[in-house]
């Protein structure tokens, strides 16, 4: 069984950065897909980024040229720099992680191992 623990969230201020972290503990999802998705209250989770296993990346267009997704330590650890971060960036932010893709997949539902989730507030 996989466990995927998160952590780097916080309340920052618009413009500002911040660098969040996600670790595999347990079984190693080195060789599938890993991303991060958020959720805001009273919306539906949203895909934000996802890195392969060889290292190539997609993010969605509201984070795109603002946010990185990188993946290390034998590939069960990814981070994700957010940079310029905006009010509308405020949410619960999830890292997720599969093993049967190896491609870049977007749903929600495409991934079974998820964290617990770790807060970003953007306010002023």
């Amino acid at each position: 069984q996989v466990q995927l623990v998160e952590s780097g969230g916080g309340l920052v201020q618009p413009g500002d950065s911040l660098r969040l972290a996600c670790a595999a503990s347990g079984r190693t999802v080195s060789t599938g897909v890993m991303g991060w998705f958020r959720q805001a209250p009273g919306k539906q989770r949203e895909w934000v980024a996802s890195i392969t296993s060889g290292g190539l990346t997609d993010y969605s267009e509201s984070v795109k040229d603002r946010f990185i997704i990188s993946r290390h330590n034998g590939k069960d650890t990814i981070d994700l720099q957010m940079n310029g971060l905006k009010p509308e960036d405020t949410a619960t932010y999830y890292c997720a992680a599969t093993v049967k893709y190896y491609r870049i997949v977007r749903a929600p539902r495409m991934y079974e191992t998820w964290g617990q989730g770790t807060q970003v507030t953007v306010s002023s």
